[in-house]
């Protein structure tokens, strides 16, 4: 039975303009201009329990609003949502006992509090058990690694130490679904690893569902088994990531590391799309030749020292997608 359900679900916004300089703010006095915009446009999709979802899409595309609207802060124009029997924004109370919520730009703990006494009066926010918001709070720390800075006000932490003391501030109540919206944005490589690390480990240990929002894609390759693009409020595709860069375009890319410098290559199957020294990387379709008899052709025709084959960079599948959708 399906943990998530989402129908036709619609978001409209009424957004006032007026025209730019003094006399176009006088003007707007008298007469009031308003655009509509469409947030969301009628998406449907369902969760299953411990699913980790890649929600992407360009900016404005609608991701943050579908966040807001499943976690209950914003209440829709149209549309059936339903989590695990609770309707976001109608029982909100009971709602957020099973949900736990990051947004990468904002915190939800205290700024001049140090991170543990936010802690523990999310505890009493929540209504947890002493014994059990000690052990869950005990076990975050640890596997987030927080202990040094535990007495540190939130506002003296760096942008990585806050957004894992949020993490754990999100899941101390042991929530069953994780909302994460742009939970990487500004980190450094190490904090960027430690976050998708613990993502991982609270999904796959306690079984915890996930929608992950981003615009980093080695977030969505490390993590996601299902990724949904949305733009312009609709859902684009939702499949893995071997099924979008099929829609895209079946493409490989052979890449070879000659022997000498300033060689060409040649071939009538492949387009060469990027030189770095010896190094040349070359575009192919499978279904026109095969990775094997293109490595032979290669091989036998110039002084190879190495190659390998992958799949076009993620970055290149998602703005062709966002491309064909304009």
């Amino acid at each position: 039975m399906p943990q998530v359900t989402v129908e036709n679900l619609r978001k409209t916004f009424k957004i006032a303009e007026r025209d730019p300089g003094m006399w176009g703010a006088v003007k707007g006095l008298a007469v009031r201009r308003y655009r509509t915009v469409h947030a969301l446009d009628g998406i449907d999709f369902t969760l299953e329990p411990g699913e980790l979802v890649g929600y992407i899409g360009p900016n404005g595309a609608g991701k943050s609003t579908t966040v807001k609207v499943l976690a209950g802060i914003l209440v829709p124009t149209s549309g059936k949502v339903d989590i695990l029997g609770r309707v976001p924004w109608k029982d909100r109370i009971e709602h957020v006992r099973g949900i736990g919520v990051v947004f990468g730009q904002r915190t939800q703990l205290w700024w001049d509090l140090p991170v543990i006494e936010s802690f523990d009066l999310l505890k009493d926010i929540y209504n947890v058990p002493s014994d059990a918001h000690r052990a869950t709070r005990d076990r975050l720390i640890d596997l987030l690694s927080l202990k040094e800075f535990l007495d540190t006000p939130v506002r003296q932490l760096s942008l990585g130490q806050r957004m894992r003391c949020d993490l754990a501030a999100s899941l101390l109540h042991s929530p069953a679904m994780l909302f994460l919206d742009e939970p990487t944005i500004g980190l450094d490589a190490i904090s960027k690893l430690a976050v998708r690390d613990f993502i991982k480990e609270m999904n796959r240990r306690n079984g915890v569902t996930v929608i992950l929002t981003t615009h980093d894609m080695d977030d969505i390759e490390a993590l996601c088994d299902r990724i949904m693009v949305i733009g312009s409020g609709k859902i684009l595709s939702d499949g893995t990531l071997e099924d979008l860069r099929a829609k895209v375009k079946r493409e490989r890319r052979l890449v070879v590391h000659l022997a000498h410098d300033g060689m060409d290559i040649e071939d009538p199957d492949a387009e060469v799309v990027k030189r770095e020294g010896n190094q040349v990387q070359l575009r192919f379709d499978p279904e026109v030749i095969s990775a094997p008899n293109l490595i032979s052709r290669i091989a036998s025709k110039y002084p190879v020292r190495d190659l390998f084959v992958e799949n076009p960079p993620i970055e290149e599948v998602i703005a062709k997608l966002y491309r064909e959708m304009e």
